[in-house]
């Protein structure tokens, strides 16, 4: 096993990786929309809490050698899912190879996030 890390991606709030890459599969840890230059959450809808999730996702993905196209698998969390309509439309941009998902409401989630996305990529 090889953890993953970028400062391109916000840093662990916690005792974990951003992700785990072994045996050809990069495990990426749930991913919230903060910033990585401030530390700090980023205000907003929840399409652009997702842009910022996607953007800190790709880091991740690239530090380990792997990409959006090389997703298999997605684990979506939001705090309400009155808003997935405009959640679907920004993620849709992003995991455009329509990997395998779940998407769940969430009561709460760290720091207040609206949204938070972990994935399993395989490398190419």
């Amino acid at each position: 096993m090889k953890p993953v890390h970028t400062t391109l991606a916000p840093a662990a709030i916690g005792p974990y990786s951003q992700a785990i890459s072994a045996n050809g599969v990069v495990y990426v840890s749930g991913q919230i929309p903060i910033d990585p230059a401030t530390g700090d959450l980023i205000a907003g809808t929840i399409a652009e809490q997702t842009a910022r999730i996607a953007a800190n996702i790709g880091a991740v993905l690239a530090e380990a050698g792997t990409d959006f196209e090389h997703v298999v698998k997605t684990t979506c969390f939001l705090t309400d899912l009155a808003n997935f309509g405009e959640f679907n439309t920004e993620y849709a941009k992003h995991f455009v190879s329509n990997p395998a998902r779940e998407c769940v409401q969430a009561g709460a989630l760290p720091k207040g996030a609206q949204v938070e996305i972990s994935v399993i990529a395989v490398l190419p």
